[in-house]
């Protein structure tokens, strides 16, 4: 596995495997890389002949009040990582190299209406900052795939959106949540939470899932399942941020008449903001 930290260096290495008939995948990522990570490469190279891993940790997704500074940055265990996972190419550019006239003056790639409410409520301007920089990498790299995680189900829905409307020819590939043993989706910020609230943690999945089995089971009325959902979180030490049924593929609130549904949710326990889903389709 080579790894580059310039435009020009990942451009003439992606253009040599083009050159040989190779099919491209792409999984950006923001490193401090666990098993989740490993499953977006392990799909790509499943689907693929040349894999290209990003490491950027983009300051532009980040608000003035989040984790930025302080997010792990683990380069060298990253690596060992991807290499054991199928990749070929590693891009760490350095944030001069992604926005070389500063972020002040970026043009920005806004998705609307998707980019709203839940996660895009909490954190504004959020998804602005990944349609831009997944843009950039779309047209540095120029993939024939790009693989991203279902555990971040809004990013996903966002980034189908933007190669659906600005007419990318790539293939958005969701790849599954990968989750601990107790059910915690798998996540770079978990490394934050104190063995007390590791503890906790799982009980996110658990009210969701209790939610899944609600609805699989006939029950209509969201409001209701919401609030005890709610109170089910904040009665063991969860402070709820969301908790809604959508639509899936629009992301609008559910009603009884939709098939396709997912549960989407997030909670603080102490600092630490956790997300999940459960993506469920019911008769």
């Amino acid at each position: 596995m080579n790894t580059v930290k310039t435009v020009r260096e990942l451009r003439a290495a992606v253009a040599r495997a083009r050159s040989e008939g190779k099919r491209i995948g792409l999984a950006p990522t923001m490193g401090n890389l666990h098993s989740g990570h490993a499953a977006l490469i392990t799909k790509a190279a499943q689907r693929a002949d040349f894999v290209v891993a990003t490491i950027f940790v983009n300051p532009l997704q980040f608000g003035p009040n989040e984790d930025l500074a302080t997010y792990p940055r683990t380069l060298a265990a990253d690596q060992e990582k991807l290499l054991q996972a199928g990749c070929h190419l590693l891009f760490t550019p350095s944030v001069e190299e992604m926005y070389p006239h500063g972020m002040n003056d970026q043009t920005i790639v806004s998705v609307p209406v998707l980019s709203e409410g839940l996660c895009g409520a909490s954190r504004p301007g959020h998804f602005d900052g990944v349609a831009t920089v997944v843009s950039k990498l779309f047209n540095m790299v120029q993939p024939d795939l790009a693989v991203f995680g279902e555990k971040d189900f809004q990013q996903l829905t966002v980034i189908r959106a933007l190669v659906r409307d600005l007419n990318m020819p790539i293939q958005i590939i969701g790849e599954p949540t990968v989750r601990d043993s107790d059910g915690l989706a798998l996540s770079s910020r978990n490394g934050y939470l104190t063995p007390e609230q590791r503890a906790i943690a799982p009980n996110l999945y658990q009210v969701i899932t209790r939610i899944g089995a609600a609805i699989r089971g006939g029950d209509r009325d969201f409001a209701q399942l919401l609030e005890t959902g709610k109170r089910d979180l904040a009665a063991k030490g969860l402070r709820p941020d969301y908790l809604e049924v959508r639509e899936a593929a629009q992301l609008r609130p559910a009603t009884a008449e939709d098939t396709d549904l997912v549960i989407l949710a997030a909670a603080f326990l102490g600092t630490t903001r956790l997300i999940d889903n459960l993506h469920l389709t019911k008769d």
